[in-house]
């Protein structure tokens, strides 16, 4: 069936998904929001993913937007067979189930790259190949393992990242290692091959306390988390305003200091000669933040950020997600936008953070119910793998 031209740059790209909860469906909705097809497969009932309870209930409506849902019964001898036709109109395979089940199925890459050699077969797993690559792994596993916890939480009590992190940041990765792999593949004097992409947790969290790797080996001295880390400035912190209401503030130079003392109308502090440099700052910040806080705790909150606004000065109110829904900047730039979801429903969902020529990859198509698409995609393949697959 022919699609209506989108003009988006993965147009024409073809890409079959064997993922569920959050890693993998990332790097599929990525590539979705690209313009790419996406066909997300999913087994008999749907992907559990769509039914999580808790702190997971949002994951299938977060990142499994502009797809096509298949249902195929993998297990099956017959709907194994239509899915590795399915694999063979497709430039792109994603997958992040355990270690071992896609081969065990086969549809391992090594199988499927030899019947398909221009596939670019993706998978996102806990670990590279190593000493750990057996290992099953959850976002909080790996921010335990690479250090993520430990630079979160006060001393003596780690505590993981408010989102699953690692996770999306796997999937763009994948992502990321999709476009390298088609311009490979793709541009003139290429290879005219796919080939096959790894994507893992702990590796990406490594990546993000990469930086604080490199102080220790700079100055031989363990990085101490960062509620008890060594700040390079003296006013850069949360304080509470009045009625209990939190705002970040920051001051990072002699000038913005001396503007900050002015809105809060504190002149005795930017005259001191002992607080003249950031340096003297640092070395009684203790002091000077209590100081602060005790004039900020009597502070209208819209008021005092009215004026820190006006006198550019960096600050934050401390926001909660549900507070996001209502963002102004957030709707304004168009990064929030309706999507109808699986039941009809609407619902508000964060775009990428892209501006590609002026424009955002948005949504363009509901949220798919469970094999929605099962008969428009397979009626593509060849009649003898049509009625083993519905």
């Amino acid at each position: 069936m022919p699609t209506e031209s989108t003009g988006l740059p993965l147009e024409g790209v073809r890409v079959i998904e064997f993922t569920h909860m959050v890693m993998g469906p990332t790097c599929g909705m990525i590539l979705a929001d690209l313009g790419a097809e996406v066909i997300k497969v999913e087994p008999p009932g749907g992907d559990k993913t769509r039914t999580l309870p808790g702190l997971g209930i949002g994951f299938f409506r977060s990142f499994n937007r502009n797809k096509k849902s298949v249902v195929l019964d993998i297990q099956t001898e017959e709907g194994l067979a239509t899915a590795k036709e399915l694999i063979g109109q497709c430039d792109v395979l994603l997958e992040n189930f355990r270690p071992g089940l896609m081969d065990k199925l086969g549809l391992g890459s090594a199988a499927l790259r030899e019947l398909f050699p221009r596939l670019i077969y993706v998978s996102h797993k806990g670990f590279l190949p190593g000493p750990y690559e057996s290992r099953l792994a959850l976002d909080e596993v790996v921010q335990n393992m690479a250090g993520l916890t430990y630079m979160t939480g006060p001393v003596g009590r780690p505590l993981r990242a408010g989102s699953s992190v690692n996770d999306i940041m796997g999937g763009m990765f994948g992502a990321i290692g999709v476009l390298a792999a088609l311009r490979e593949r793709d541009r003139v004097g290429g290879t005219g091959q796919g080939q096959e992409i790894q994507s893992a947790l702990f590796e990406n969290c490594c990546l993000l306390a990469s930086q604080h790797m490199q102080q220790f080996q700079m100055t031989g001295e363990v990085p101490p988390p960062f509620p008890s880390r060594v700040s390079a400035w003296s006013v850069y912190d949360t304080f509470t305003v009045a009625g209990g209401e939190q705002l970040f503030v920051g001051a990072v130079s002699d000038k913005q200091f001396a503007t900050l003392c002015q809105v809060i109308e504190r002149p005795d502090l930017a005259s001191d000669p002992a607080l003249a440099t950031n340096a003297q700052r640092v070395a009684v910040r203790p002091e000077l933040l209590q100081k602060l806080g005790e004039t900020l705790q009597h502070q209208d909150l819209e008021t005092l950020c009215a004026k820190l606004q006006a006198a550019g000065l960096p600050y934050a109110k401390v926001v909660r997600p549900d507070q996001l829904v209502h963002d102004e900047h957030l709707i304004a730039s168009g990064g929030l936008v309706p999507m109808t979801t699986e039941t009809g429903d609407t619902t508000q969902v964060v775009l990428l953070p892209l501006l590609m020529g002026g424009r955002r990859p948005g949504v363009r198509s509901p949220l798919p119910a469970i094999g929605e698409h099962t008969e428009e995609v397979l009626t593509r393949l060849t009649p003898a793998f049509v009625p083993a697959a519905v």
